[in-house]
C-alpha cells in the first residue's frame, strides 16, 4: 500500500475528483456535504491496475482550514496537486505548494481539473513552472474531468506510475503513528487512526502515547477496513488501544525508547531573508504547537515548544506564520519583510546544550552552520561530547563508535582531552594532599563535570590506576615521592626493624617518629612498610619471613607458640597471624590452633 494526500486551492475539485477514483465519499461530516465544502480530512482508497492498493487522504483547501490540511499532508510520501482549468494558480494553490516544499515532499502528479469547462493548458503550463521550483520537482501532469469522466482512466495510471516510484517499506524502522482521528467504540475501546510513514505495527505491541508517553497495548488493526495481525508503513491504519484514556489529534503512538521526548531543538531554517516573528507554529505529523523561536545566527534557530514531542534528528518541521495571510505587508502585526508565512526547518539537535555563557549562541550558530544536511552519530558526538547508546538511538541515530564505559560514547578528541585533564587533577591533588590514596573517583567526575562515576574510571588508564575507589598515579614516577620528613621518619622506623623484625613500634615511638595514620598508610601504599593492623606496621616481606619460621614449629601451633617463635607480644602476633589467614599462607582451625597451607 501507498499513502498520498491532495492539494489545492477550495473548491478546484480534489474532493470531487477523490470521488469520481474511488467511488467513496471523501466528506465524512453532514455539514460537508450540505456546504459543498471539505472542512476537515477524508479518506478514501482504491486498488491501482498493477493491483498495488492507493489510499487518499482528502484535505480541505481553504485557508481557514489549513491546520487540518497540514495535518493530513504531514505523514505522507506523495501528493496529488489539483489546480482547475478555469480558474488557474490560486492564492491557496500558492500555500499548499509552499506546505509541500518546506515538508520536503518529493513525490507528486498534477490533476488539471474541471478541464471539460476550460482549455486546461494554461493552467496546466503555470502550475508545473510553480511546482518545478519546489522540492516537487518536475512532475507529470494529466488534465481531467471528474463529471464526464474524461481523463480518469490516464490519471489512474499515472498513480500507478507515482506509486511504483515512491520508497519501499522500512518494516523495521521505529514507529510514529501521528494520530489524525480518535473515537471511541462501544465494546472495542479507544480507536486511533493515522499514516504510518514507516515500521510496522503488530497485535498486541506495547507502544507510548505522547506526550505524557502512557503505556498502551494495541488489541486491534485495521488497514482499509480489513483486519490485520501487523502492518507496515507506509499505510492508512486504524489501531485499537487499551490503556489509553483520551487519545486526540496531534498525539502520536511511538516505539519505546526510539524517541527523543523534547521541547527545545536546534534546526536550519531553509533559506530565507530578514528576521522571522519571536512565535511561530510548528507542525510536524498532525502535532502543531507555538514555538518561541531564537536566532542563534544565520539560517540556524532554537525552538523551545510549551509540551514536548517525539522528535528525530533530521526531521523535517514545518514553520508557520498563521496570521500572514490574512494580513497586508507592512501592517501593525503583520508579516516580517522578507519573512514567507510557510517555512521548513530542518531539526540538527533534539538535546541541545544550554546557552548560558556569553558568545554560546553565535559559536553554536558557526557549528551547527557546518554540519551535513542530515547530522549523523560523530556530529552529534562531537557537540556532546558524550552520549549514551540509547540516547543516540533516540535520537534518530543507531550505531556509532564503540563505547568507552557501558553504553557511554564519546568523542575521541574531547575522550583525549578528557584524560589528560584527569591526569593534571590526579597529579595537583597529590601535591595538595601527598599522602592521600589518590583522587577519590567521586571528586574525579565532579571535577571534569562527567554524568557519570564510570566514565571517570574508564579515562584512569596509564600511567593513572584506580584503587580502593581513588585514583592516583602509578609506582613509575607519575606521582610525587613522600614528603622528605615521612621519609625520614620511615628509614628510622626500618632501623628498628632490622634490630627485631618483629617488634612492631608502638604508639608512642610512632608519635615520637611524626608517622600518623594517614603517613603510615601512605608509606604502606608506597611499599615502604608492611601494614598488618591500623597500628601495627612491619618492614616489607615480614610475613614471608613469618612464615618461616613458623614452617618450623610442629603440627599445628597454637598463638602463643607462634608469638614464642617470632620472640613478639602478642599486640604483634595475633593481628600477624590474622594478616596471614586473610593471605591464605595459615588456616586456623575449629580449636583455634593454626596450620601453614600449601601456599605458605
Amino acid at each position: 500500500m501507498q499513502v498520498i494526500a491532495t492539494a489545492g486551492h477550495v473548491d478546484h475539485g480534489k474532493s470531487t475528483l477523490v470521488r469520481a477514483l474511488t467511488g467513496m465519499e471523501p466528506d465524512r461530516w453532514a455539514e460537508e456535504r450540505r456546504r459543498g465544502l471539505t472542512i476537515d480530512l477524508g479518506f478514501c482508497w482504491l486498488t491501482l491496475p498493477s493491483g498495488e492498493r492507493l489510499a487518499f487522504v482528502d484535505v480541505p483547501g481553504h485557508e481557514r482550514f489549513v491546520p487540518n490540511m497540514l495535518a493530513g499532508v504531514g505523514p505522507v510520501p506523495a501528493v496529488l496537486f489539483t489546480v482547475a482549468a478555469d480558474e488557474g494558480w490560486m492564492p491557496q494553490s500558492e500555500e499548499h505548494l509552499a506546505a509541500v516544499h518546506a515538508l520536503g515532499i518529493r513525490h507528486g502528479l498534477l490533476a488539471v481539473t474541471r478541464a471539460d469547462l476550460a482549455d486546461p493548458a494554461d493552467a496546466m503550463r503555470q502550475a508545473r513552472e510553480r511546482i518545478a521550483a519546489t522540492s516537487l520537482g518536475q512532475v507529470e501532469a494529466v488534465p481531467v474531468s471528474a463529471v464526464s469522466g474524461a481523463g480518469l482512466p490516464e490519471l489512474t495510471a499515472a498513480l500507478d506510475r507515482l506509486v511504483s516510484r515512491l520508497p519501499g517499506p522500512a518494516a523495521g524502522a521505529p514507529v510514529r503513528l501521528w494520530v489524525d482521528r480518535a473515537f471511541s467504540i462501544r465494546g472495542a475501546g479507544q480507536v486511533v487512526t493515522g499514516t504510518l510513514a514507516a515500521g510496522t505495527i503488530r497485535e498486541r505491541q506495547e507502544l507510548q502515547l505522547t506526550p505524557a508517553l502512557t503505556a498502551v497495548r494495541v488489541r486491534g488493526i485495521e488497514t482499509l477496513k480489513q483486519r490485520a495481525q501487523a502492518v507496515t508503513g507506509v499505510a492508512r491504519v486504524a489501531v485499537n488501544l487499551r490503556g489509553a484514556a483520551r487519545p486526540a489529534r496531534g498525539m502520536a503512538l511511538v516505539e519505546p525508547g526510539r524517541w527523543t521526548m523534547t521541547s527545545v531543538l536546534d534546526v536550519r531554517l531553509a533559506a530565507a531573508d530578514g528576521q522571522p516573528p519571536p512565535r511561530l507554529t510548528l507542525h510536524i505529523g498532525s502535532a502543531r504547537a507555538v514555538a518561541r523561536v531564537r536566532v542563534l545566527g544565520g539560517r540556524i534557530a532554537r525552538l523551545s515548544l510549551p509540551a514536548a514531542l517525539p522528535l528525530h534528528v533530521g526531521d523535517q518541521v514545518l514553520l508557520r506564520d498563521p496570521g500572514s495571510a490574512s494580513r497586508a505587508p507592512g501592517r501593525q502585526g503583520g508579516p516580517r519583510p522578507g519573512w514567507p508565512a510557510v517555512l521548513g526547518a530542518t531539526v540538527l539537535d533534539v538535546s541541545p546544550p544550554g546557552l548560558g555563557r556569553r558568545g554560546a549562541a553565535a559559536a553554536a550558530a558557526r557549528e551547527l552552520a557546518g554540519w551535513p544536511a542530515r547530522p549523523g552519530p560523530a556530529d552529534l558526538l562531537r557537540r556532546h561530547g558524550l552520549l549514551r547508546r540509547t540516547a543516540l538511538r533516540a535520537m534518530g541515530l543507531p550505531g556509532g563508535p564503540a563505547a568507552v564505559a557501558g553504553d557511554w560514547l564519546a568523542d575521541p578528541a574531547q575522550w583525549a582531552g578528557l584524560r589528560q585533564r584527569l591526569a593534571t587533577a590526579v597529579a595537583a591533588h597529590a601535591a595538595r594532599e601527598p599522602l592521600a590514596p589518590g583522587l577519590p573517583l567521586e571528586a574525579a567526575r565532579a571535577e571534569l563535570g562527567l554524568p557519570a562515576r564510570e566514565l571517570a574510571e574508564a579515562l584512569a588508564r596509564p600511567p593513572l590506576t584506580v584503587r580502593a575507589g581513588c585514583v592516583r598515579g602509578t609506582a613509575d614516577g607519575a606521582g610525587p615521592a613522600l614528603p622528605g620528613p615521612v621519609q625520614a621518619a620511615v628509614r628510622a622506623l626500618r632501623a628498628d626493624l632490622d634490630q627485631h623484625p618483629f617488634a612492631a613500634p608502638e604508639a608512642g615511638r610512632l608519635r615520637e617518629l611524626g608517622l600518623d595514620g594517614r603517613a603510615l598508610a601512605a608509606a604502606a601504599r608506597a611499599g615502604l612498610l608492611l601494614r598488618i593492623a591500623d597500628q601495627v606496621v612491619l618492614a616489607p616481606g615480614a610475613d614471608a619471613a613469618a612464615v618461616r619460621l613458623l614452617a618450623q614449629l610442629p603440627g599445628p601451633f597454637t598463638a602463643t607458640e607462634a608469638r614464642q617463635a617470632l620472640g613478639t607480644t602478642r599486640r604483634v602476633a595475633i593481628p600477624l597471624l590474622e594478616y596471614l589467614d586473610r593471605a591464605g599462607r595459615t588456616r586456623r582451625l575449629p580449636d583455634d590452633r593454626r596450620v601453614l597451607t600449601r601456599a605458605g
